[in-house]
């Protein structure tokens, strides 16, 4: 990563003001059901306090959609973060983002102290990269700090704004984010092999024209596979499928060809009569699913033909699910990629699990251990497997 990190910069006496995300998710009581962002953001604030700085923290929470919404205020993690940061002289928030009370609380923190700052996506002007706004947050602050993998794809004034105005750069989680990501990318040691699942072909297009120049194989499940099934003149009963996109998925198989990566898609399904847990299921050939009945996981044997194309892979980047793995009938194909990239990380390969359903799936499976990076960016992470500059990766200075 040729980005300056926080490193590089002398903290003594210094107002570090980070964005983080602490986007986590929280029941109706508005309890914390998992802490992984803000455990995720600890290496980055504890390196900080230690080396003499203060810290103000901004994060956004769901999606207020430009306004106060009180169940996503951000007083739940404040607590939490008291109690994984006992070394902090003291954690503290504030009902604000910008303005003359936010301005003057950063200005009173000593060395040590950390604040957090509310919800930025109540402002308006956040996801409008409003100048303005990124300038009032850049006067809370003698240093920017991204440390939020997740919403670097955002240009908004938080992620990318900001940086206009203070010298930025990254956090330890960021810079992980982009090593594993970038490294796995530009120089993997191979054989290089991606899985690729999720319900939809549309939402990966632009990964797949991507990636199909870069690997050794491309392993297809979930959803999007039907599409590809569907390209080749097959009949997938009620099965979840684009037509819009099968041109595409001609389009892909084709690149395939005039390329050395090898493009595998199911060759067995299990089926099931209706989108149940309890519904009748079945393994059968993918040329054979009835009238009626749907695609909800790939069979036992592509399970067996893609974890063979994992074994001996020395990078692994998995995105998406093979099939509908919250319902135990049907996770069978998803858990036995994780299963594999288990195996191939002990084996000596460096393996990233990107993407929301594809990290509840190994934390799921118990194996998260066994993944050399698991990224906290899932759409952040898509755009950089598409190959897009990310604003608030591009923003931060170089070294």
């Amino acid at each position: 990563m040729n980005k300056k990190t926080i490193r590089d910069i002398d903290w003594q006496g210094k107002r570090a003001l980070v964005r983080v995300d602490f986007n986590v998710p929280l029941d109706d009581n508005e309890v914390i059901t998992d802490d992984t962002r803000i455990r995720a953001a600890l290496p980055t604030i504890r390196y900080l306090l230690g080396n003499g700085a203060s810290v103000v923290l901004m994060s956004h929470l769901g999606r207020p959609k430009k306004k106060v919404v009180e169940k996503l205020r951000l007083r739940p993690v404040v607590g939490r973060l008291s109690e994984l940061l006992p070394e902090a002289q003291k954690v503290t928030s504030i009902r604000v983002t910008t303005g003359e009370a936010a301005l003057a609380t950063a200005r009173s923190l000593q060395p040590g102290e950390v604040l957090l700052l509310e919800n930025t996506r109540f402002d308006p002007r956040e996801e409008a990269n409003d100048d303005e706004m990124a300038q009032e947050l850049a006067q809370l602050g003698d240093v920017y700090v991204n440390d939020a993998f997740g919403s670097a794809h955002r240009a908004h004034a938080s992620t990318e704004g900001v940086a206009r105005h203070l010298p930025a750069v990254a956090g330890f989680l960021m810079e992980a984010e982009l090593n594993a990501l970038y490294g796995a990318l530009e120089n993997p040691q191979r054989p290089f092999v991606t899985v690729i699942g999720g319900a939809k072909i549309s939402d990966k297009i632009g990964v797949m024209e991507n990636l199909l120049g870069r690997v050794d194989a491309l392993l297809v499940g979930g959803g999007m596979a039907n599409t590809f099934l569907l390209a080749q003149g097959y009949r997938l009963g009620d099965s979840l499928v684009e037509p819009e996109s099968v041109e595409i998925a001609h389009t892909l198989i084709e690149k395939a060809k005039a390329t050395s990566a090898r493009l595998l898609l199911p060759t067995d399904a299990v089926i099931a009569d209706a989108f149940s847990a309890e519904a009748q299921h079945r393994v059968v050939p993918v040329t054979d699913v009835p009238d009626g009945w749907r695609i909800l996981d790939i069979g036992p044997e592509s399970v067996g033909a893609y974890q063979e194309a994992l074994k001996g892979a020395k990078t692994i980047i998995w995105n998406g699910p093979m099939g509908v793995f919250e319902m135990s009938p049907f996770a069978r194909g998803t858990l036995a990629i994780a299963q594999a990239m288990a195996e191939a990380t002990e084996a000596g390969a460096t393996t990233v699990v990107g993407g929301g359903d594809s990290v509840a799936a190994v934390e799921q499976s118990g194996l998260a251990s066994k993944i050399s990076h698991i990224s906290t960016g899932g759409g952040a992470s898509l755009e950089l497997l598409e190959g897009r500059t990310l604003p608030g990766v591009a923003i931060l200075q170089d070294r």
